[in-house]
């Protein structure tokens, strides 16, 4: 296969095994934070978010459930963004697992689908050729990188909750998708949650955001996928997404959210000053570049969903 399409062994789990060992959570708020991209402001913004919950009261865990790295193609930006999210709680991406322990033939270890175009595969592994070669010089990075592992499982306000990258079988996984959603995937998710016990799936990767609730096995379920941190998620609207978890309502307004089981579960928007991450975004990524391709548009503009394209009904 195609390298950029391939899924090593190595990404692979099954759903039975991923909340076997959950850990309590203190605080009354969890940020999981997928797909930063290596967006420094989008990280600022991110803790100064943390920041006013805590003014209200709300202490906040910060979780990333990986790509925490993909832009930052520069030494100091490269150990920077590392160095700040793994001050917190960390799981792995694919990118990110790349950086720490390439895998033959993997390419971008992103498992594009079919639909994905063949020139976006090939331009995300040249993305991951130079950001490899960033991290080859920063071996501490790489090592703490190595040690981290591929899922989480939480316990928050009495629930489990389990933090993915791809989905419950692979890091690389795109059967949590916004596609997988909309073609019906109600027989995956069904066999998922009740293999994993878990109450709410978090999850990133597949770069759209997703927000579903239903029955299975006649308890409410929740999926959330936060489509970006780093970059825009919706139409016009340059803003990263962030799941926010909470005991609580947030404290500004979600672009989308619902209440399950006493928990509050909600994309919140990440407003990053774009007149600042976009220079230096085309100072990394000049026009013709890979990222500047693939990317630079989505960046400006977000992509065609709109908030409500985001909200899955019932499937099960």
């Amino acid at each position: 296969m195609t390298e950029g399409r391939s899924c090593p062994l190595a990404y692979r789990y099954s759903a039975e095994s991923l909340c076997q060992e959950p850990r309590p959570v203190s605080e009354d708020v969890l940020y999981i934070i997928g797909g930063l991209y290596g967006n420094p402001w989008a990280l600022d913004e991110i803790e100064q978010m943390a920041l006013t919950e805590e003014t209200q009261g709300h202490r906040v865990k910060l979780v990333f459930n990986g790509d925490f790295n993909w832009f930052n193609a520069s030494d100091s930006l490269f150990r920077s963004i590392n160095n700040r999210v793994l001050d917190h709680t960390v799981s792995l991406g694919n990118v990110d697992y790349e950086l720490a322990n390439p895998s033959a033939g993997a390419g971008c270890g992103c498992a594009y689908p079919d639909f994905v175009d063949q020139g976006v595969v090939e331009r995300s592994n040249r993305i991951m050729e130079r950001l490899q070669a960033f991290a080859s010089e920063h071996p501490d990075i790489q090592r703490r990188l190595s040690l981290l592992p591929r899922y989480r499982c939480l316990i928050f306000g009495g629930l489990k909750v389990l933090v993915v990258h791809g989905d419950p079988e692979s890091l690389a996984g795109w059967g949590l998708a916004h596609e997988a959603f909309t073609a019906g995937n109600d027989s995956k998710l069904s066999e998922w949650f009740l293999a994993s016990g878990a109450d709410v799936i978090a999850c990133t990767h597949t770069c759209l955001p997703v927000l579903w609730s239903g029955l299975v096995g006649e308890q409410s379920r929740v999926v959330v996928n936060n489509g970006s941190a780093g970059m825009g998620n919706l139409q016009s609207d340059p803003r990263g997404l962030i799941t926010r978890i909470g005991l609580s309502s947030p404290v500004i307004e979600p672009v989308a959210g619902i209440q399950r089981q006493g928990l509050h579960v909600s994309l919140m928007p990440v407003s990053f000053p774009l007149e600042a991450w976009l220079p230096e975004f085309d100072r990394l990524w000049p026009a013709g570049s890979p990222a500047a391709v693939s990317y630079r548009n989505r960046i400006l503009s977000g992509t065609s969903l709109s908030a409500d394209d985001v909200i899955f009904p019932s499937l099960i």
